[in-house]
């Protein structure tokens, strides 16, 4: 099954592409090449921009501060399990003080770093980072890998308390859907979402064997998927075909 994911807010985009970023780093400073890492070091750029706005961490820790607020609420609740609930609450809580203590924004010690900036200026110019252009990163990417490994884990970790964060967030998240089988007809699927529910996130799962792709569009009143197939010229055509597919709404 291919997982597809809408959210319904900004704050909510900005999170996805956070994870995604984080993500991709984390498969590629394990590996050996040069080139694994320097798309490693492209990727530290990448959540820097990303996570430049000046609000993001003040919505993360509102968001840690209103899910602990939440699970405080549900203490004493005997279908509950207090060692389960006192986990979790632990874990919200060590992210909002590993995340509170760090001064400035998301990457603020990266950006800090000279060596690093003067890679980054470079790295949106094509072909800017060649050996001519920057003999000192030529150099660095010719030392061992073990060197280079421990160089970018040093420096991602500066960036550990916004991922550690961002990924308990998102899973609490997806955690609150209930998912729900549902059809579309000739291609074309709508709901109206229920009154007194903010949801922040749709998840839709579709079987990759049918050869199709939802175009997803919604706001607090609505979701609505449409089902494409990609034709021959390459380009994708709305379907006429019946569907099912999973659906989970996230609040």
């Amino acid at each position: 099954m291919i997982l597809y994911e809408y959210p319904f807010n900004e704050r909510l985009r900005t999170y996805l592409r956070l994870e995604q970023l984080f993500r991709r780093l984390g498969e590629l400073i394990p590996r050996a090449h040069p080139l694994d890492h320097h798309f490693a070091l492209v990727t530290m750029f990448e959540i820097m921009d990303v996570a430049a706005r000046a609000d993001l961490k003040t919505d993360v820790l509102k968001d840690i501060e209103r899910h602990k607020h939440q699970l405080d609420s549900y203490r004493g609740n005997p279908s509950i399990s207090e060692a389960a609930l006192d986990a979790v609450i632990g874990q919200l809580d060590r992210c909002f003080t590993t995340l509170s203590q760090q001064s400035g924004k998301a990457g603020q010690a990266l950006a800090d770093n000279e060596w690093l900036m003067g890679i980054r200026s470079r790295v949106g110019i094509p072909g800017g980072t060649c050996g001519f252009d920057l003999p000192g990163y030529y150099a660095w990417q010719h030392h061992d890998a073990a060197h280079r490994q421990k160089a970018l884990e040093d420096w991602a970790s500066t960036l550990a308390p916004l991922a550690e964060s961002i990924y308990v967030l998102l899973k609490m998240l997806r955690d609150s859907g209930v998912p729900q089988k549902v059809a579309a007809e000739r291609g074309q699927f709508q709901q109206s979402l229920p009154q007194g529910r903010t949801f922040q996130l749709l998840r839709l799962r579709i079987d990759p064997a049918l050869g199709l792709v939802p175009e997803i569009s919604g706001n607090r009143l609505i979701v609505s998927v449409r089902l494409m197939r990609m034709e021959g010229d390459g380009r994708l055509h709305a379907s006429q075909d019946d569907a099912a597919f999973e659906l989970t709404l996230c609040a």
